[in-house]
């Protein structure tokens, strides 16, 4: 098919379908988008990486206090290694450690995605350690859970490295977006059109919200989403897209109108509650989020 695909969200059923296949086979990510719902049958070819599991266990064990509660969580290529550790960790008499793997159901224990994180108890956890590379599926983590200190493992170079991010600066760009959109006459409804990442569901409850807000609200499906594109429609004064929530946090401040995610859209209509410095909801995925098809609300969230 030649089109990109960033991660589990992106099982194209539809394109597959429509270009004649039977059968998709896509390797390496989780059952994000189950294969009961998908539109042509999909196999799931899970992979797992070997790591130097004894060169973690002894570098976790030099860095935290004997006794300290660490959520561990990674991609799932890693997730054997997480609840291997675990058992270890425990069981171990030289320096015992608990070893946490958090879970946001449907996900994993153990698993955690760019937009799709568990919310953790400050008070029952001590540190976040990440197994993978790079920072952007920590980074969700980190903005769900900003009171707790964060750490991540890189399996390929055996480094461990203290992260952090800056909650402040993503509080003050995203709420400066959400006001100059309070102002929208014409809204922009994005629906990702890559692969799962978009939500029909989701997308008509957003469109009946803001007509019931008084906008004018034009549909708009687009496979990726660019600052180049968005600009072409220079009569729309706002855009709320339904394909990745870190489009918005991540690159929100490269559109030159505001892009918002479902959640802040909520926020703007004040159907949801502001976030702040201490959280930041990271619920795409779960059973009751808005790639499922449901609205969550956030007012019972403990802060």
């Amino acid at each position: 098919m030649g089109d990109v695909s960033y991660g589990a969200c992106c099982i194209d059923d539809y394109t597959a379908r429509s270009l004649g296949c039977d059968f998709i086979v896509h390797y390496a990510h989780s059952c994000l988008v189950p294969i009961d719902i998908t539109t042509i049958k999909v196999l799931y070819i899970f992979v797992t990486i070997n790591i130097d599991e004894t060169h973690l266990i002894k570098t976790l064990q030099k860095n935290f206090p004997r006794g300290s509660r660490i959520a561990a969580f990674g991609t799932i290529q890693f997730n054997p290694t997480i609840h291997s550790m675990k058992d270890k960790l425990l069981e171990s008499e030289e320096h015992m450690l608990y070893i946490i793997p958090p879970q946001i159901k449907p996900l994993s224990k153990g698993e955690v995605l760019g937009c799709t994180s568990e919310r953790l108890d400050k008070n029952q956890i001590d540190a976040m350690v990440y197994i993978g590379d790079g920072r952007f599926h920590l980074e969700s983590a980190m903005i769900h859970n900003p009171e707790i200190p964060a750490f991540r493992y890189d399996p390929y170079n055996r480094k461990f490295t203290r992260e952090r991010y800056d909650q402040k600066q993503l509080v003050e760009v995203r709420a400066s977006a959400i006001d100059k959109a309070r102002s929208s006459k014409k809204v922009g409804l994005i629906l990702g059109a890559l692969g799962r990442q978009g939500n029909l569901a989701t997308v008509e409850n957003l469109e009946n919200k803001l007509k019931a807000s008084g906008r004018t609200v034009v549909k708009i499906i687009l496979s990726e989403i660019f600052p180049q594109k968005l600009a072409m429609f220079d009569d729309i004064d706002a855009f709320v897209q339904v394909a990745c929530p870190r489009l918005s946090i991540d690159w929100g401040y490269a559109f030159n109108k505001p892009l918002l995610t479902p959640y802040e859209t909520n926020v703007m209509l004040e159907n949801d509650r502001m976030f702040n410095e201490k959280y930041y909801p990271m619920d795409y995925y779960h059973i009751d989020g808005y790639g499922r098809g449901k609205s969550p609300n956030h007012e019972d969230v403990t802060i």
